[in-house]
């Protein structure tokens, strides 16, 4: 069995538990989520499975992974993703939820929103300047190095792109699965904007509350 999936980020919502309190989830939908190709420690030097999500066209999918999508026995899909050390599946199996159970705890993979170019406030929490009358520091990131370097060095925050970047958040409770709909209802907030593609994986990490 695969030991992760591929699913869309569909939105946030809210569930009342049996005891009436009100929990706060994401809701993620896994429809077309297929094993495109595996790969072996003699062949390939390390063990993963490759898992496609969301049918494409054919047309607009060129000879090469037109045979690629062929051997694996399912039509063209839109994203190809390696899931190191994935399990045990056949090519051209679809992974549906149902491998995860509720009260289950996931990792949960994507790429966060990207907000553009931001300053050090927003980018990185810097406190602002004083605000009085005559005051040209408001927003400015203060010092930015040494003197007697005579350079900046590396790694000095500063302002820059904020976001659009590959995140993991851990631990996170798997509160419903509807196995009907291929849906995911996971408790709190995960990476992506709307109709991004996540990967969702069993917790390994058991160092964390």
């Amino acid at each position: 069995m695969a030991r992760g999936i591929l699913a869309r980020k569909v939105g946030m919502t809210q569930i009342f538990t049996e005891r009436g309190t009100v929990v706060p989830v994401t809701v993620l939908e896994s429809d077309s989520c297929h094993v495109v190709q595996r790969k072996t420690t003699p062949v390939d030097g390390y063990e993963a499975l490759q898992l496609g999500f969301g049918e494409k066209l054919p047309r607009r999918v060129n000879k090469p992974l037109t045979g690629h999508f062929r051997r694996a026995g399912v039509r063209p899909l839109r994203r190809l993703i390696e899931l190191r050390d994935g399990g045990e599946a056949e090519l051209g199996t679809r992974l549906l939820v149902d491998i995860f159970s509720e009260g289950e705890l996931v990792d949960v993979t994507g790429i966060s929103q990207g907000k553009g170019f931001s300053g050090t406030v927003k980018r990185h929490g810097f406190s602002r300047g004083p605000v009085s009358h005559g005051s040209m520091n408001t927003r400015q990131p203060g010092s930015i190095g040494s003197v007697d370097a005579a350079r900046t060095f590396k790694g000095v925050k500063m302002s820059g792109q904020y976001g659009n970047v590959r995140r993991t958040v851990r631990h996170l409770e798997v509160v419903r699965v509807d196995g009907e709909r291929n849906l995911l209802l996971i408790k709190g907030s995960v990476p992506g904007h709307r109709n991004s593609v996540v990967m969702v994986r069993p917790s390994e990490r058991e160092d964390l509350p």
